[in-house]
């Protein structure tokens, strides 16, 4: 609202999970961006699961996600998520309506999440084990390689050069992390340091609970 408000450029963007536009905060977001002719982009990622529950428990048996935005006078559109050109164009569309003035966009991403929502989630407990193999629109990052490879602009040597130069940035950042301590090798920062870098002035009973922690830790490990 202050980009609308002074007429810079700036905009907003949002991305939220299609199991959550069955929360009040989502409608309430674009009754407000409606409302207010707010330069924001509200993005749905439709990835078929709400952790373990379908899309269907959030309605996407009656319509798709991009027609909530109908409702408030918001253009909705569908696009595919798995194609990152389609994403970007429709991305830059709405970005440059939201500048014109002409108020907000729902985009609703349709992909898929292959693995499993988070560590502690299993997928099997819910799909099918050959489910992602079956998905139609197939890996996006696969289909980017395939697409510029054909177009005469990308190669597989340059392909093979980026994921083995990209491979080695990940390692070393992974090495440089370990010197701060991983779990199980006794050189993890002490507890204690969990208190530190978050007040500038310590609330009296977090001080209470570091002066405890200290005390603690020197009476299990004296010396």
């Amino acid at each position: 609202m202050a980009s609308a408000a002074t007429g810079d450029s700036r905009l907003a963007a949002v991305w939220c999970g299609e199991g959550s536009t069955a929360e009040g905060d989502f409608h309430a977001g674009l009754m407000f961006g409606s409302v207010y002719n707010a330069p924001c982009l509200f993005n749905v990622v439709n990835n078929q699961y709400a952790i373990s529950t379908s899309s269907a428990f959030a309605g996407a048996e009656r319509t798709t996600f991009a027609a909530r935005g109908i409702g408030y006078g918001i253009p909705g559109i569908r696009v595919d998520g798995n194609d990152a050109l389609a994403v970007f164009a429709v991305t830059r569309w709405a970005a440059e309506r939201a500048r014109l003035n002409l108020g907000p966009t729902l985009i609703e991403l349709f992909t898929y999440r292959a693995e499993a929502h988070s560590t502690s989630d299993d997928p099997s407990a819910y799909r099918s084990a050959q489910e992602r193999e079956e998905w139609p629109l197939g890996d996006p990052i696969a289909r980017l390689k395939r697409h510029c490879i054909a177009r005469g602009i990308w190669d597989r040597e340059r392909q093979a050069a980026m994921d083995l130069e990209v491979a080695q940035q990940v390692l070393a950042a992974q090495k440089a992390a370990e010197k701060n301590g991983i779990l199980g090798h006794g050189l993890h920062q002490p507890d204690v340091t969990m208190f530190q870098d978050v007040f500038e002035d310590m609330p009296w009973h977090l001080r209470e609970q570091c002066a405890q922690a200290i005390r603690e830790r020197q009476l299990k490990w004296p010396g």
